[in-house]
C-alpha cells in the first residue's frame, strides 16, 4: 500500500515544460514510473534523494541527470507536493 500522494504545483508543471535537452519523454517516463513510487513509498531516504540543509521550509531534491526535483513533504497528510524543477546549473 502506498503511504504517500504525490501533488504536483503549477510551478512544477510549468518546469516539466522545458525542453530537458531533448529529453522530456524519458524525464517524464522516469518520473512517472521510477520516481513516483519510490517517493510514494519512503519520500525520505533514496539513492538519489537529499535533504537541503539551509532550507525553510524543509525542501528534498532528487535528482536525475542533471536535473534536480525539488519537493516538500506533508507527514501529517501523507502528501509530497512536487514544487520545481530545474537544471542544476540554474538549481541553487
Amino acid at each position: 500500500m502506498n503511504k504517500f500522494r504525490i501533488f504536483e504545483t503549477d510551478q512544477f508543471l510549468k518546469g516539466l515544460e522545458q525542453d530537458f535537452s531533448g529529453q522530456q519523454g524519458r524525464i517524464r517516463t522516469k518520473l512517472l514510473d521510477y520516481v513516483y513510487p519510490q517517493l510514494k513509498q519512503n519520500p525520505y531516504f533514496g539513492k538519489n534523494i537529499k535533504k537541503l540543509v539551509t532550507y525553510n521550509p524543509d525542501t528534498w531534491r532528487y535528482r536525475i541527470s542533471s536535473y534536480r526535483f525539488f519537493y516538500e513533504i506533508d507527514d501529517k497528510n501523507k502528501i509530497v507536493f512536487m514544487i520545481s524543477v530545474d537544471n542544476r546549473q540554474n538549481a541553487y
